[in-house]
């Protein structure tokens, strides 16, 4: 038994040895008390059918977390409430269900508020207040109804992690911190917790790793909440400018930058950018709002940590005004000009639309639609790897132009003599009709509606021709939208 006594000895000296150099224990952190406050939300969604945009598809079900706020608002994802055709809200540790109605939602920063008619839901509730960004290694508990039980679960973890991530449900690149905490199915939407404050909401997880979840932090959060105070929802801002970064030196050098000087290189500004006139291709940006940029792109946004340097646009609401120092031809100057478009404005194919019916139009059987990721996603869970390949570049890398605003697709022909020969040119981007250039579905409805000629002329962007007769799709074209039960030729929004 010499060796426990030995051992025991040992573990009274280093005790001592803390003692002795003032350590003391870190207190545990106490389980939340936000019980009250917490939701479970059921919703019935409806969706769009893209492949044929007359339709909808069946119903579903799916189920999240939120959380009352102040002014008695739940906040949770915009993907939990995405498509809803109906929603119910139940507080942790209650049976009833009340209903519950989209007052906002933000798809790119995936936020929504709900309201709740019925006062008496709100009964004895204490609103969960918004707290600070959180430390590194700060304990959280995310709070929320996973699937696998109905009752409220609160799961521990610690912040690993806070820089820009891309948002799932949006594809924007915002910041974002990565906790170790579980989240589940069901989880989305949920508080997560510290010192009974709301420091960030769960909304997503790391598919290539264990343990590894999201949550959007407090400065998205409330930017939001600011947005929305005015009963509409603007966006995130952005710069609309591309940039490259300048870690080589031979690079810094040739553009004149000092040895002490550093900053990322603008190589393009988008079609209609806020910063157009006054940004220009070359210009190296050296600070933005008293913040100096990296060559990596990055700014301190807190002391010793760094992320994108289009940070502190994001925290700033449309119309707002951002100052920048930027490199021009050897000379360091002061810039202004005004926040006016929002993330992914330059966009050609835009990012998954929710709560959107489809835009479309039928000639003659022959059904166009502007290039969605709506559509793409009819091909499945794979949709980048299944989709048509030329599809898919223009939503990877298609930008807005002075003549090209979206990308018109014959997505499908309804089989008909008139349109015989032609049903294999199904997914085709259409670019001239009647001898117009294409660069909207409106312009694609003008351009068969004031044609004057006997035939109707579409040409794709290899030049292939589709000629109908005017007179027969005039003649024939109600008979083919009532044998596909189709009751109008185009979607509302292209109706006069």
């Amino acid at each position: 038994m010499g060796w426990i006594k030995n051992y025991m000895t040992k573990s009274w000296i280093v005790l001592l040895a803390w003692v002795c150099c003032g350590y003391t224990p870190a207190p545990a952190q106490e389980v939340p008390d936000v019980k009250g406050a917490m939701v479970k939300i059921y919703t019935i969604t409806h969706r769009y059918n893209y492949n044929m945009p007359w339709q909808m598809k069946g119903q579903e079900s799916r189920s999240g977390s939120g959380c009352i706020i102040k002014d008695r608002r739940i906040l949770t994802n915009a993907h939990i409430v995405s498509d809803h055709a109906f929603i119910q809200v139940r507080r942790a540790g209650q049976t009833k269900k009340y209903t519950a109605k989209v007052e906002m939602v933000a798809h790119d920063c995936d936020l929504a508020v709900l309201r709740v008619a019925d006062e008496s839901f709100f009964s004895g509730v204490k609103p969960i207040p918004i707290g600070e960004l959180p430390e590194i290694r700060n304990k959280v508990y995310v709070c929320g109804f996973p699937e696998g039980g109905d009752k409220l679960s609160i799961t521990e973890g610690v912040v690993s992690r806070i820089e820009h991530s891309n948002y799932a449900h949006s594809k924007a690149f915002l910041l974002a911190c990565q906790i170790d905490a579980a989240i589940n199915p069901g989880n989305s939407g949920g508080p997560v917790i510290k010192d009974n404050q709301l420091v960030g909401v769960a909304f997503q997880v790391a598919s290539s790793m264990e343990k590894v979840g999201y949550m959007i932090p407090p400065p998205i959060i409330d930017r939001f909440l600011k947005d929305i105070a005015n009963g509409r929802y603007d966006g995130i801002p952005c710069l609309g400018v591309y940039c490259q970064r300048l870690e080589n030196p031979d690079i810094r050098a040739f553009f004149g930058m000092s040895d002490n000087q550093l900053g990322i290189l603008v190589t393009k500004v988008y079609q209609d950018s806020p910063a157009e006139g006054t940004i220009q291709p070359g210009d190296i940006i050296l600070g933005i709002d008293d913040k100096k940029v990296g060559n990596d792109g990055t700014i301190e946004f807190r002391k010793g940590q760094r992320t994108f340097f289009e940070h502190t646009v994001q925290c700033r609401q449309i119309n707002d005004t951002v100052s920048l120092e930027i490199l021009r031809e050897n000379q360091a100057r002061q810039v202004q000009f005004t926040l006016s478009k929002p993330i992914g404005f330059q966009r050609l194919v835009c990012p998954e639309q929710y709560d959107v019916a489809p835009t479309y139009y039928i000639v003659g059987g022959l059904v166009f639609e502007p290039l969605t990721v709506n559509y793409l996603k009819e091909w499945g869970g794979n949709w980048s790897y299944n989709a048509p390949l030329e599809l898919v570049r223009y939503y990877a890398r298609g930008e807005k132009t002075v003549d090209r605003r979206q990308v018109v697709v014959m997505v499908k022909v309804l089989a008909d003599e008139l349109n015989a020969g032609y049903q294999e040119q199904e997914n085709d981007v259409v670019r001239f009709v009647n001898g117009r250039s294409i660069s909207s579905i409106q312009d694609l409805v003008r351009a068969f509606e004031e044609n004057k000629e006997r035939c109707h002329v579409i040409r794709d962007e290899n030049q292939y021709t589709i000629i109908l007769d005017k007179h027969k799709v005039d003649q024939y074209g109600p008979a083919i939208l009532k044998k596909f039960r189709i009751s109008s030729d185009r979607s509302p929004d292209l109706k006069p």
